[in-house]
């Protein structure tokens, strides 16, 4: 990922744009100036930095990367081991040849699980609740065939594309309408990459709806490989309390580990934590309405980037690229210096709603986080969270007449 980064900022010229080790403290805009004034600091060397702009475009993400979701337990400090976080996971970490237990069941975990186990003594992978996971060679069968027929590296890229957001379109199609039948097919492709006897409806069945929360993927299917080879296991239960050997288990079973990997996710940072302000007044994103899951209702100038669930976040970031470019041209055209998204008089009694709905995605984040968020309506062009399969026709169709303010 690294040199890809690398390769495209080399080839673009970007690397004198980009200042890294810089934090983003407060964003402020004046109507008078037209203008963004946004306040920095240099992490290096604590020097206060202030940049301006017309537009301010939002990328940061949304997670806390300061601070990780770890619940407390009872008894964590009376453990004689190490606990760790994955997003703080110290660089002078050995687990070779060490009992390793993992807290959690998503990505991370799965994640972690497989390459802790090519060298420690065991890892166990602890859950309170299933995630579903589906294996999936590193190299797709299609690209091989491609290849072999010597293929444009162009055209193999483009088809493999299209191939990958077919599946994606699929699984989560199936998942609304024919959810049991997913769950089928996903337990059945999962039970004979297990060990045998395992008990693929107590550690892999999920009592939410496929897609209800990420699907995990398995590269090769590696941690199922762990699984079979027994340098790994499952184990779905609660904690009772860490004791200073391990943890035991509301069932009663304890599990002895020299380290305990709490894999239990991540908060939601809302635009990076950053303090905005216009015209000297505080936002209150919570009292804010979505535009498109790409702009805020009442602040002028600002685009924000936020990816789908179910599909690569990049498909995304794509279509909000080329509508925010879209935008600038619109505003260009019309001589307008300000957008603002605003609220059309037919809005006026529109329910607010919260920021995700739990029947389509709730996944622990997104209902921990509901309360800090901004808020969606119940009509265009003020709802967000949708699919790829729709937004790659809609977004850019999109009338930029509909909800924006022009000055």
């Amino acid at each position: 990922m690294l040199a890809y980064l690398d390769e495209v900022v080399e080839e673009s010229g970007l690397g004198p744009r980009i200042h890294h080790r810089h934090r983003v403290t407060a964003a402020s805009w004046s109507t008078g100036e037209r203008r963004w004034t946004v306040e920095v600091t240099r992490e290096d060397t604590g020097e206060q930095l202030r940049l301006t702009a017309g537009f301010l475009w939002m990328c940061q993400g949304y997670y806390d990367h300061r601070r990780a979701h770890t619940p407390e337990w009872p008894g964590m400090d009376r453990f004689r081991g190490e606990v760790v976080h994955p997003q703080h996971w110290p660089d002078d970490l050995d687990t070779a040849g060490k009992r390793v237990v993992v807290i959690g069941s998503g990505a991370t975990a799965a994640t972690v699980v497989p390459a802790l186990a090519q060298t420690a003594a065991h890892v166990t992978m602890l859950q309170r609740s299933p995630t579903f996971f589906i294996a999936r060679p590193k190299t797709h069968e299609l690209a091989v065939t491609l290849r072999a027929l010597d293929v444009p590296e162009d055209w193999t890229h483009e088809i493999l594309r299209r191939a990958h957001i077919a599946e994606g379109d699929e699984l989560q199609r199936m998942s609304f309408e024919t959810p049991d039948e997913l769950r089928t097919f996903l337990i059945e492709e999962m039970r004979p990459l297990l060990p045998e006897g395992f008990d693929v409806e107590r550690h892999f069945s999920p009592s939410y709806r496929p897609w209800q929360q990420r699907l995990a993927v398995l590269p090769d299917g590696d941690l199922f490989t762990a699984l079979r080879g027994g340098t790994a296991s499952v184990v779905t239960d609660t904690i009772e309390t860490f004791t200073e050997t391990g943890i035991r288990l509301a069932s009663g079973e304890e599990l002895e580990a020299d380290v305990v990997v709490t894999a239990t996710g991540f908060d939601l940072s809302v635009f990076g934590d950053v303090a905005f302000t216009v015209d000297g007044e505080p936002v209150d994103f919570t009292e804010r309405v979505t535009y498109r899951g790409i702009m805020i209702t009442g602040v002028p100038n600002m685009a924000y980037v936020f990816g789908y669930f179910r599909h690569s976040w990049t498909l995304r970031a794509d279509l909000v690229s080329a509508f925010v470019c879209r935008l600038l041209e619109h505003m260009a055209a019309r001589g307008a210096e300000v957008v603002v998204p605003t609220l059309r008089p037919e809005d006026a009694d529109m329910p607010l709603l919260p920021w995700a709905d739990p029947e389509n995605f709730n996944a622990g984040y997104v209902v921990r986080s509901q309360h800090l968020l901004f808020k969606r309506g119940d009509r265009e062009p003020w709802t967000h969270l949708k699919e790829y399969v729709e937004e790659r026709d809609t977004l850019p169709a999109a009338d930029l007449d509909d909800g924006l303010r022009y000055s």
